[in-house]
């Protein structure tokens, strides 16, 4: 059998053999810009093929219409229906002035290049530039391939660095938006099994500038929505006609229909018709989901499908961190509580000290009045007075600590702002007051519910104060204000005590970082450990010699009205 020789162009070809090897080594030197790799290219093939006018356009997954990449010269007043009509393999008739081919990208017609020349071209030039397009599919596909590694590594390299989890599904979440391309929303849930629930821990929304506010959503799970999510497959799901269908031999709508929670926002109709969704499981069970959409039917493919399967690994592994910090924070906020006690006893024993040493000398001048005959009534009736003042000193000061312990015991889900600061207050007042510090407190009149615990509040709110309080040695003024902002309520606490070092805020929300001489370094820590919990934020400002503002954003409690904690 004779062997098979690759065939040489003929000599008139050369000339276009040459530019796809230039063609392909420029194109070689452009990284992640595609949209410039196509201007450049179509500025070449324009030279080689001394045309007078070119353009790229592409048409999106599950869209109809082309949509125009890049035109030389602008405004040159395509009709984009030559490469609509083309990529979907319709007859058209093309003006002998004009010449087509199609560009594949993500293993599919993705669109076309065209080219116009006033005098028209000799009949080479068609076939030559199917294969300048075949080129420029070609360095896409290559280009679009790069950038799935380089997003991969990146992400690996986060995993490795132990970002914590709430960053790393963010991450994972930039990646899927950055290739695939998605124009609706990207969400990580995490599984409940004992409540048999999936929990929203994450999610980009394309056309939001801000943060979702549907963190902390709860989806029921039944048990044929369990048994669908067992194997590691990607669904796929295209809505038509309000209904929601899932790709061919799939069989699984019904877990569409579940994650379908975003029908509409503000007004603007911005629902989903299309999504990918690709549960988590392992052999101990379902660790979440992670669920990809767009905003017209078609719009995911087999390749789409792919990535999101690359980057399952990658979910599971950020959950797993997960579910490991929460336990560790856990077990870290129950010994930062006892240690907060011990700190609480220590703090108050001088003012429950000094209450009950003034009870004790005037109880006993009352005892030997009365033994000596010697008592006066309008006497006695100041020293009862100054003994009920001590005693109520006592009181209010445990009363403080035994809400505190009654609120982490009860693990509430929605917990009182006002009543936690009158806990801590009871707490600290008598200790403030003795510090001379002025204490100024805003608060509307009414409150909605924080979706929290009352403990893990008042915990927060005593943490803080006790810093504020702590940072005014010789004086001061403490101020909390309450107030709504953008659906949730902001807590400040402001003093004007010594404030932080620049080079010791960004240190000082670690645990076992003090900048006090007996200090645990545990109290900022636990405070951010609270509100991670809780999905909330602080943010935290400071000047040396002026003071700190600390501003706590906390989640409202969704089963309230405004203003019903009073």
């Amino acid at each position: 059998m004779k062997p098979v020789l690759e065939s040489r162009p003929a000599p008139e070809g050369a000339a276009l053999w040459r530019f796809l090897d230039e063609l392909r080594n420029q194109l070689k030197g452009i990284r992640e810009d595609d949209q410039k790799a196509l201007r450049f290219s179509l500025r070449l093939t324009l030279q080689h093929f001394g045309a007078t006018s070119g353009c790229v356009a592409a048409i999106h997954h599950g869209q109809t219409q082309p949509e125009l990449i890049v035109e030389i010269p602008r405004r040159s007043n395509w009709d984009l229906n030559l490469i609509r009509s083309l990529v979907e393999r319709e007859r058209v008739d093309v003006p002998k002035n004009v010449i087509l081919a199609t560009i594949q990208r993500r293993e599919r017609l993705w669109g076309g290049i065209a080219l116009k020349k006033e005098a028209g071209f000799d009949p080479s030039a068609q076939p030559a530039l199917l294969r300048v397009a075949k080129t420029i599919s070609e360095s896409i596909e290559r280009m679009d391939w790069e950038r799935i590694v380089e997003v991969r590594a990146r992400i690996d390299r986060k995993v490795m660095e132990q970002l914590r989890p709430k960053d790393l599904f963010y991450q994972i979440l930039h990646g899927l938006r950055s290739l695939t391309r998605y124009d609706h929303s990207s969400a990580l849930l995490i599984s409940d099994e004992r409540e048999r629930t999936l929990e929203l821990v994450a999610e980009q929304v394309a056309w939001l500038k801000g943060k979702s506010r549907r963190i902390g959503l709860r989806l029921p799970l039944n048990r044929d929505i369990l048994n669908l999510m067992q194997d590691a497959t990607v669904f796929g799901f295209d809505r038509f006609n309000d209904a929601w269908r899932d790709w061919p031999g799939q069989e699984a709508s019904s877990l569409a229909k579940m994650l379908d929670y975003n029908d509409s926002a503000s007004g603007v109709e911005l629902s989903e018709a299309a999504m990918l969704c690709a549960p988590l499981a392992t052999r101990d069970g379902l660790l979440g989901v992670l669920k990809v959409s767009a905003r017209h039917s078609g719009a995911f493919g087999a390749y789409e499908a792919n990535l999101v399967q690359r980057f399952m690994p990658l979910a599971a592994v950020a959950i797993q961190n997960s579910h490991r910090t929460v336990t560790l924070e856990a077990k870290m906020l129950e010994a930062e509580k006892k240690h907060a006690v011990a700190n609480l006893v220590r703090g108050v024993s001088h003012d429950v000290n000094n209450a009950l040493g003034s009870v004790l000398p005037l109880v006993q001048q009352i005892l030997a009045d009365v033994q000596g005959n010697r008592l006066d009534l309008r006497v006695l009736a100041d020293d009862l007075f100054q003994i009920e003042q001590s005693l109520q000193t006592c009181r209010r000061i445990f009363g403080g600590m035994l809400s505190l312990a009654r609120g982490v015991s009860q693990g509430t889900t929605h917990a009182n702002v006002r009543r936690a600061m009158d806990s801590t207050l009871a707490i600290l007042r008598d200790g403030i007051e003795r510090q001379k510090i002025r204490l100024s407190l805003e608060f509307p009149e009414a409150l909605p519910f924080i979706r929290a615990s009352q403990g893990d509040l008042e915990q927060l709110l005593l943490n803080l104060a006790t810093n504020a309080r702590d940072a005014m040695p010789e004086g001061g003024e403490l101020s909390v204000t309450a107030s709504r902002v953008e659906g949730r309520l902001q807590v400040t606490i402001r003093d004007t005590g010594c404030g932080i070092a620049p080079e010791h805020i960004a240190r000082i929300q670690e645990p076992f970082f003090t900048t006090k001489s007996n200090g645990s370094g545990l109290g900022l820590s636990i405070c951010r450990s609270i509100i991670w919990n809780i999905r909330g934020e602080m943010k935290i400002e400071s000047q040396l010699g002026s003071g700190t503002t600390i501003r706590v954003i906390l989640p409202i409690h969704d089963d309230n009205s405004p203003g019903v904690a009073l």
